[in-house]
């Protein structure tokens, strides 16, 4: 360890010690009942490690992000933001994207279009689009493979920007290949 971590763990045990000594000083008439404080306290910490550990497995289930009703039917829930998020598999990688019927096209962000694979040269940031937040440089690429609800597209052409972009952007362009899009209340159904 470095000379940091050794003081920090020093600095832990010795408070740990501390309310343990403490605990065993307050307790020392009933022994019983401190050690079953003890084992519930141990318990619900162990408990809030475990679900937070799992909260990443556990979220889509609690709150689907999509579900595929087959026939190219699909329906994307609503999140917390009032926004509709769905998941698409560019090249077979899952890339969460936000369903934006003010975007001209697919507009990819920079991370993004590196975890699917998708082929960036810093030269080809020849573009210039207009964003909420300012103006951007953009890269034409194309999408080898884009599947979304079991419905698969092949070349599909997108932008990547070069800019801070909280996410990937599902614009009209795509969203033109569905044959019917409903917005109800809370979700969003695409029809192919």
């Amino acid at each position: 360890m470095e000379d940091f971590d050794t003081a920090r763990f020093l600095y832990l045990a010795i408070l740990l010690g501390a309310v343990a000594f403490y605990t065993l000083v307050s307790y020392r008439r009933a022994l019983g009942q401190m050690l079953r404080h003890v084992i519930l306290w141990a318990l619900i910490f162990i408990g809030i490690m475990a679900g937070y550990g799992l909260w990443q497995d556990v979220a889509p289930r609690l709150a689907p992000v999509q579900i595929t009703h087959g026939n190219g039917v699909f329906e994307v829930p609503k999140d917390a933001n009032g926004q509709f998020n769905l998941v698409a598999k560019i090249n077979g990688k899952n890339i969460r994207f936000l369903v934006d019927t003010g975007a001209s096209t697919i507009v990819l962000s920079h991370s993004d279009a590196e975890k699917a694979g998708v082929a960036i040269d810093e030269k080809a940031y020849t573009g210039v689009a207009q964003t909420a937040n300012g103006a951007v440089r953009t890269a034409l690429v194309n999408i080898e493979t884009l599947n979304i609800g079991g419905i698969q597209d092949s070349n599909v052409r997108a932008y990547v920007t070069d800019g801070d972009l909280f996410g990937s952007l599902l614009g009209m362009e795509y969203l033109q290949r569905f044959e019917k899009i409903e917005i109800l209340r809370d979700k969003i159904i695409l029809t192919r």
